[in-house]
């Protein structure tokens, strides 16, 4: 065929699994329409992540199914939570089943678009014998071996948004207003969103708060004549009394509190603090939701078409990551069982006590939390 550049994968499956996001489909277009165009692979489509190849729910993708869909959220693939090693006998009956799945359609090689568990899993499939090659995608952008995921700058986009709007109420009823954002157990969509929606007070789960220092922060405000205030807060965040429990301990302490998530605990903390009428929002799903920002668009195409680069070489194994400015890849035990949380010394911590942010710190060394 003209212009066919060679390529060592001839069929490849290709999966979404975990939760959706913005940019999903951006990087299914860009493995598929350079694997395709440039290649001329065989594109299989695996339904609902790695259920659908345990169930076998398998169909070949063609450029009609890929092509138009840069902007779409979600996934056209589906997706599912499935975790083939998750289980023990169970466990291995679906492995088995992926293995003998894998052989019947003769992939050559299975990429997997998702975050932690789906690049754990990836790893420990290639581990069992099959070539896997991973695509980072989340938007709690906590993903070890990647400078960012495609997602994280969509949802820092729809928070921020969100941010800006609860400003405005804030102002007009002189009250507190806690946002809480997702993030799971890592920081970093709580952080950037709060920096650039001018959050007055950011906790993140990897600086435990202290609802002294937060209350003396915000009282601080008040007495200067700022009537209101933005308390942005991640979802895996907790105190410095809770730092110290065991999960068991901590689960506990929770189911005994009664209250649904931390952004209305937080609130209540406030009000017993300061006295300050003080409301709860918590953003939930739709973070996930919608079409991907141009930047994410990008990103995901990026790569997209470096995932194809590598399955014409060959070079299995491996998570596609932007390294710097760059994209490269790293090996597939880099992200697995990993949790890539917001560093003590990393620099946007400093920007955001610069401008006179809290981060709810006990110590005030703790880049400026305690005033």
């Amino acid at each position: 065929m003209a212009g066919k550049e060679r390529s060592v994968t001839r069929t490849f499956g290709i999966l979404t699994a975990g939760g959706d996001c913005p940019g999903l489909n951006a990087a299914i277009r860009g493995v598929c329409r350079a694997a395709y165009d440039r290649y001329h692979m065989n594109i299989l489509g695996i339904a609902n992540g790695y259920r659908g190849l345990i169930e076998g729910d398998v169909r070949p993708l063609a450029p009609a199914d890929f092509s138009g869909i840069i902007t779409r959220g979600g996934t056209i693939l589906g997706t599912s939570r499935e975790k083939p090693f998750k289980s023990t006998e169970i466990g291995e009956d679906k492995v088995k089943a992926i293995k003998e799945n894998y052989n019947k359609y003769q992939l050559d090689c299975l990429v997997t678009l998702g975050g932690n568990g789906t690049n754990t899993t990836g790893y420990l499939l290639s581990q069992a014998g099959l070539n896997v090659l991973g695509l980072p995608k989340t938007i709690d952008n906590d993903i070890e071996g990647t400078e960012r995921s495609f997602g994280f700058h969509s949802a820092m986009a729809i928070c921020t948004d969100a941010i800006d709007r609860l400003h405005s109420i804030a102002a007009s009823h002189n009250r507190v207003m806690v946002i809480e954002t997702m993030g799971h157990k890592a920081g970093w969509l709580a952080l950037y969103s709060g920096i650039a929606g001018g959050g007055d007070v950011i906790i993140i789960p990897e600086i435990p708060y202290n609802i002294k220092t937060i209350a003396g922060h915000l009282n601080k405000r008040a007495r200067s004549g700022k009537s209101f205030s933005i308390v942005v807060v991640a979802e895996g965040a907790l105190s410095a009394e809770e730092a110290k429990m065991d999960k068991k301990d901590r689960k506990k302490y929770r189911a005994e509190l009664g209250l649904p998530s931390i952004g209305y605990r937080v609130a209540r903390e406030i009000e017993a603090a300061t006295g300050m009428e003080t409301r709860a929002t918590v953003l939930g799903h739709v973070q996930r939701g919608g079409i991907p920002s141009a930047s994410d668009r990008v990103l995901a195409t990026r790569f997209g078409t470096a995932a194809a680069d590598l399955l014409a070489r060959g070079e299995y194994g491996k998570m596609v990551a932007q390294i710097g400015i760059g994209i490269g890849a790293v090996d597939l035990s880099v992200p697995a069982e990993k949790v890539k949380k917001v560093p003590q010394d990393d620099p946007l911590l400093d920007t955001a006590a610069a401008v006179g942010t809290c981060l709810g710190a006990a110590s005030a060394l703790v880049l400026g939390g305690a005033d």
